[in-house]
């Protein structure tokens, strides 16, 4: 019998991808996803330049040293608003202590009252929180001897005191967790900004720190020739000073041997050249406590005598010469008579900074002597390493 024919389709053999090829393929969208991921993604923020790291490490240094004003002045405040409180609290006391006293005596007529059988309403009127509210019964004023009527009066009056004081404490309270809030505000605000400043350094390589270090050179340089620039034009203002003071002189020492009256201010006193010597002595004393703290370190908020700040070297050194400055830069500003960079005299204070976060001391050629900020130790430094504000002289 013949075999019979198979009916059944034949299988078609489908190929499939081999192995190699699949893993080539997903490598493929792989490196396309990757590539159209790259495209899209945000560029890098570039590396900021020493020039720029040196800009913003300055201004965040500035910044620290106006908030280190606001804390030098927040914590005075503090301070001062601490006493006050205190002695109100110490005032209250004693009012209170007095009512209680005159309360007492009240206590003592009611029993008294009490004794003889004729407590009420004398009695009540006695032991009432407000007998002044009983003045009015007449009759009972007339059962008052005049000891009794003084002792409610002085009652009044004393309840009246006292709840003033404690009205005046709880004012002053609030007025003092203010001066700490932001005193706590203030501290905070330096410490960011000298821990920004400190990262931004940190984050330097070598060769930027370099870079930065010739940067700081040339600042320097650029101060010390403005300073010595300033301290030749005052030199030549001196001389000439001298010069026509010396020529006045002989011209009327000329005048009397000539038999010609003295037509000058000869005779009295001299009250300006009397100043002068005054408020050098002064400075003599303040430039040579600002000389022997140098080398101590700048510590913001700081006082003496191990270390200070900028005003609190000023402010200790103008102490020495018996003149008593504010704490902070803001206030020692205003304290004495303004006075233009051209007449600097050794002594004056100098300001710096728009918002007048910084002062030294002037010694003289150009130079001051001040705490520079954290890191550095008092020393002796142009005027011209920052921007002037402005000048005083304090006494």
């Amino acid at each position: 019998m013949p075999a019979l024919a198979s009916h059944r389709k034949p299988r078609t053999r489908v190929r499939t991808t081999s192995p190699g090829l699949g893993l080539t393929t997903a490598a493929l969208a792989s490196v396309t996803l990757l590539s159209t991921q790259t495209a899209t993604a945000a560029p890098a923020t570039p590396r900021p330049s020493v020039e720029d790291v040196q800009k913003k490490v300055d201004d965040l240094y500035r910044q620290a040293g106006a908030a280190t004003q606001q804390y030098n002045k927040a914590k005075a405040a503090s301070t001062d608003q601490r006493a006050k409180v205190d002695g109100l609290l110490d005032a209250a006391a004693e009012r209170a202590e007095k009512l209680n006293e005159t309360r007492r005596e009240l206590g003592r007529f009611a029993a008294a009252q009490y004794r003889s059988g004729a407590v009420a309403p004398t009695a009540t009127f006695f032991l009432a929180d407000d007998p002044q509210s009983y003045f009015d019964q007449d009759q009972l004023m007339a059962r008052m001897t005049s000891q009794q009527q003084k002792t409610v009066s002085d009652f009044r009056t004393q309840q009246s005191a006292a709840a003033k004081k404690r009205a005046e404490a709880t004012k002053s309270l609030e007025t003092l967790t203010e001066a700490q809030t932001t005193l706590r505000t203030s501290k905070q605000q330096v410490q960011e900004k000298l821990t920004e400043a400190r990262t931004l350094l940190s984050e330097l390589t070598a060769e930027e720190k370099a870079r930065l270090a010739a940067l700081e050179r040339e600042k320097e340089a650029e101060a010390e020739r403005k300073a010595q620039e300033l301290a030749r034009r005052q030199a030549a203002a001196a001389e000439a000073e001298r010069q026509e003071a010396a020529a006045k002189e002989a011209a009327e020492d000329a005048a009397q041997e000539a038999g010609q009256p003295d037509t000058g201010t000869g005779g009295g006193t001299d009250t300006g050249t009397e100043t002068d010597s005054g408020y050098a002595a002064k400075a003599d004393k303040v430039l040579a406590f600002a000389a022997a703290q140098i080398g101590k370190p700048y510590v913001w908020g700081a006082t003496g005598p191990s270390s200070y700040d900028c005003s609190g070297l000023t402010q200790a050194a103008w102490r020495e010469a018996g003149v008593d400055l504010p704490r902070t830069t803001w206030d020692q500003v205003e304290v004495g008579t303004r006075v233009a960079t051209a007449d600097l005299r050794p002594g004056d204070l100098v300001f710096f900074y728009d918002d007048i976060s910084h002062v030294g001391i002037y010694r003289g050629d150009g130079m001051m002597i001040h705490a520079p900020k954290p890191g550095a130790n008092v020393r002796e430094e142009s005027i011209y390493s920052m921007p002037i504000y402005g000048s005083v002289r304090p006494a």
